[in-house]
């Protein structure tokens, strides 16, 4: 009798963070022990199509984009979970859980959990409504508003004031100095961030902005250290301790991120007195108002001369990638990521316990 779960791990998605993904299914993938777990892998590619991955090699060499066997989330989920077909015929497949190691886009903004909601089926990570808010840059920032926890200045723009491109440099310039930090409100791994220094590169980095997204934010440029910590739990989830960013130019890009073999990470900064325990109950007190389930790893900066907190942003499917801080300290408090999958899998199904 087979008693291992079967999970069902979710990489890829139309997002811009498509190849980001790929990379963090393989580390989970190669996570799972495979005593304990039946593991398929189901990449979802760039234009919607979900395919069956034969092997982790496949995954790493990209062959999973030319399977003939695609999957759907079966109307009757709860009986067996997806549909497979191949040459015309499908067949029935068993799922216990879903682990979507999908960051961005239509896989970590609540629409990709929604679909799992309705099918009734176990899943990794956050929920619905925590996925959507925290997504948004923009809708975060109103809910951490309410928090006495200290976040950048803003100005919010939509794609209907960019219409009118004037109204929307004159109202960044009544409430914020240069240089600003112009983000797409629904975007990660810094894709589409720009750092606008006058008038003319603000121009530049709001068109860029709106070829990612309808909603646009712009901050204030926050001079500090960069510092993250990973959340994890349900109702009563734990932070890590923190790590910092040492990026190699002058703020995290996507190239900074991922190309950029200068910049490192610090699991062991050291921080004035108190601020370590701050940064920790922060993250928590945010993780728990965006109503979090399962992990995230939240961002901070440590501010240049003043050392006061400021709360950036939160992911809700932070990377698995080899440079990605959320394994890495959880690894540090003694979770290996063998363990931390365990852990997150047994967080998808405490969410169905009431």
């Amino acid at each position: 009798m087979n008693n291992k779960l079967t999970v069902a791990v979710m990489f890829g998605g139309q997002s811009s963070e498509h190849d980001v993904s790929c990379v963090s299914g393989v580390t989970i993938m190669k996570a799972l022990d495979r005593e304990k777990y039946d593991v398929l892998l189901i990449g979802i590619t760039k234009d919607g199509r979900w395919l069956l991955a034969d092997s982790i090699e496949d995954v790493e060499s990209g062959a999973w984009r030319e399977s003939r066997i695609q999957a759907i989330i079966s109307p009757d989920a709860q009986d067996h979970g997806l549909i497979l077909f191949e040459d015309g015929r499908s067949r029935k497949q068993r799922v216990d859980v879903l682990f979507p190691v999908l960051h961005g886009m239509y896989g970590e903004d609540g629409t990709i959990q929604g679909l799992f909601e309705m099918a009734q089926i176990p899943y990794v990570g956050c929920g619905v409504l925590a996925s959507s808010v925290s997504m948004d840059k923009w809708y975060t920032k109103i809910v951490v508003d309410d928090l006495n926890i200290r976040q950048a200045k803003y100005v919010p723009i939509s794609h209907i004031d960019m219409r009118n491109i004037d109204g929307c440099v004159a109202k960044v310039e009544a409430a914020l100095p240069y240089p600003v930090f112009v983000k797409p409100s629904k975007a990660g791994s810094s894709v589409g961030v720009n750092k606008a220094s006058d008038r003319e590169e603000l121009v530049a980095a709001l068109n860029e902005a709106l070829r990612h997204d309808i909603h646009i934010l712009v901050e204030e440029a926050i001079v500090g250290r960069e510092i993250e910590c990973a959340v994890l739990g349900g109702y009563e989830p734990k932070a890590s301790d923190v790590g910092e960013v040492l990026s190699a130019e002058d703020f995290y890009t996507f190239d900074a991120k991922y190309n950029n073999q200068e910049s490192r990470t610090d699991l062991h900064p050291v921080f004035p007195e108190g601020k370590l325990e701050e940064v920790r109950a922060d993250a928590v007190k945010i993780f728990k108002a965006l109503d979090g389930f399962g992990c995230a790893r939240v961002d901070f900066f440590m501010e240049k001369g003043t050392n006061e907190i400021v709360f950036n942003e939160i992911n809700t499917m932070p990377g698995f990638t080899s440079i990605s801080m959320y394994p890495m300290l959880w690894n540090e408090k003694g979770l290996d990521n063998g363990a931390l999958a365990d852990e997150m899998i047994r967080l998808a199904f405490e969410r169905y316990v009431r």
